[in-house]
This record gives C-alpha cells, sequence and structure tokens, in this order.
C-alpha cells in the first residue's frame, strides 16, 4: 500500500491512504517502520466510532487499560479525556505515558470526539534529537543510567504497578536509534549511581533540553483527527491554556511486545 507522507518538523508526519479499522499486517509493518521513524503520525479525516478505532489498535499489538483512568463507556478497553464538567484547568507536563510499568505501551493514540473551538493542542517533543543534540560529554554521563520511575496522579490500589526502571538513553528496537526517555520530573524518581540532588538537576537539566521550542511539534486538532505516537521516542503534553469549548478524546494504548533498553 503507497500512503502519502507529509513531514512535520521537528517531528511527525501527517498520513493519508490509511483507514483506521482493522488494518493487515503488511500495513501496520509500514505504519510501525513509520512510527519509528517520524515519532507522531496524524490521520486526519477518520469519521471512525470507538470500534474501528479499537480495532486499529489491536493490529499493533495487545491494547491495555491504563488503570485509575476513566473507561469509555461501550469500550472499555480505552479511557477519556475531557474537560467537560471541570471546575478548573487540567494540568499537563511533558511525560511518556505509564513509565511507571515494566512493561510499558510502546504506543498510544487519541480520537478526536470534540474538538474546542479554540486551543486544545497536543504537543510532542522529538526525542532522538534531544539525545543527538546533547553535547557528547553529557551524552557519555548518561549513556548507562537507569531512571527509576514512580506513579504520580493516579489512586491505585495495592497490587498494581507503581515503580519500574528503565534506561535513560533508550535504544530503540526498531531503528536502533538511541533516545532520552523522559518523563515528568515527579516520576523520575532516582537515576543510577547518583545522589537525589545531583538526579533532580540532572532530570531538569534535560527536560528543559528536549522541550525547548525548536525541538516541539504542536498539533492543532481537526474534527475526527486520529493521532498515534510511538513512546519510546517522543514525549507530549495537552495544552490546556485558553481553551474555548469542550475537548473530548478517546485514548487507547498498545503494547507490540518488543523489548525495551
Amino acid at each position: 500500500m503507497t500512503f502519502e507522507v507529509s513531514t512535520r518538523d521537528p517531528v511527525g508526519a501527517q498520513i493519508r491512504g490509511v483507514e483506521v479499522g482493522p488494518v493487515n499486517p503488511t500495513v501496520v509493518s509500514q505504519l510501525r517502520a513509520l512510527l519509528a521513524v517520524h515519532g507522531v503520525l496524524v490521520l486526519p479525516d477518520q469519521d471512525v466510532d470507538d470500534d474501528a478505532f479499537v480495532q486499529f489498535l489491536q493490529s499493533f499489538g495487545t491494547l491495555v487499560f491504563t488503570t485509575g483512568e476513566t473507561p469509555v463507556p461501550g469500550a472499555p478497553l480505552l479511557n477519556v479525556i475531557t474537560n467537560v464538567g471541570r471546575t478548573r484547568t487540567p494540568r499537563s507536563s511533558f511525560h511518556v505515558d505509564t513509565s511507571y510499568l515494566r512493561n510499558p505501551p510502546a504506543y498510544t493514540a487519541l480520537r478526536a470526539v470534540t474538538v474546542p473551538e479554540r486551543g486544545g493542542q497536543t504537543l510532542f517533543t522529538n526525542q532522538y534529537a534531544a539525545y543527538a543534540t546533547l553535547p557528547r560529554q553529557l551524552q557519555a554521563q548518561i549513556r548507562n543510567r537507569v531512571v527509576t520511575h514512580v506513579v504520580t496522579g493516579l489512586d491505585l490500589d495495592g497490587e498494581a504497578e507503581t515503580t519500574a526502571r528503565h534506561p535513560l538513553a533508550l535504544r530503540h528496537p526498531l531503528t536502533g536509534r538511541t533516545a532520552l526517555y523522559l518523563s515528568t520530573r515527579e516520576r523520575c524518581r532516582e537515576v543510577s549511581g547518583m545522589g537525589p540532588e545531583d538526579a533532580a538537576e540532572l532530570i531538569g537539566e534535560l527536560l528543559d533540553h528536549s522541550t525547548r521550542s525548536d525541538n516541539v511539534f504542536r498539533h492543532a486538532w481537526r474534527p475526527h483527527d486520529v493521532v498515534i505516537w510511538d513512546n519510546r521516542c517522543v514525549m507530549h503534553k495537552a495544552d490546556h491554556s485558553g481553551v474555548v469549548g469542550d475537548r473530548v478524546m478517546h485514548r487507547g494504548t498498545v503494547l507490540d511486545g518488543a523489548r525495551w533498553g
């Protein structure tokens, strides 16, 4: 199958020629490869329901629900992200999804259900570029470091996973390229071989470097957009400032079985 691919700067691509729904293994392989290279794929004009969205995501691997989130009625493997009924503006920082799990999802996707009149963009960083543009001395310093990630912002029961260790310099299993694997300051609790103050300073420095404006792509949502991204090479956050109108997204996360690190 031939796709129309329009790249975005500094990360991401818009893809036409794909219909969200069940897709064959050849198409999945092509999309995986595009995700591994571009990090984020924007699929416009996907006037589909949750069933088609679920079938699409299950083509990539095992669709997993994020414990502690609010399930979508009638689609229990998806969770809903919404500002409807909220009295306070939601908060968001750059992060990767559920990094406190030993086997976190490779992919996250959002389906635009209701797009606000203004605002509500989602921002993405290029973590390949974040690593590649570090001073070589700093690259060498972090190359074998491991970060302890902890859960934040969710109320989980006693049996749920709440902590995991992941390489700070993560080698992507498909491209072989190295990406900075980070999440929020609060979630990155420890760095191997470093004391708490030095670890916090390092994480802050790396986050500031990763999220500089020339390393961020802003996606302005349109009705019927579906966006899928590779958590191994991008971070993301929602921009809730200045939102006018309802913003409703349905979200799914996918395990693909590939080894991390």
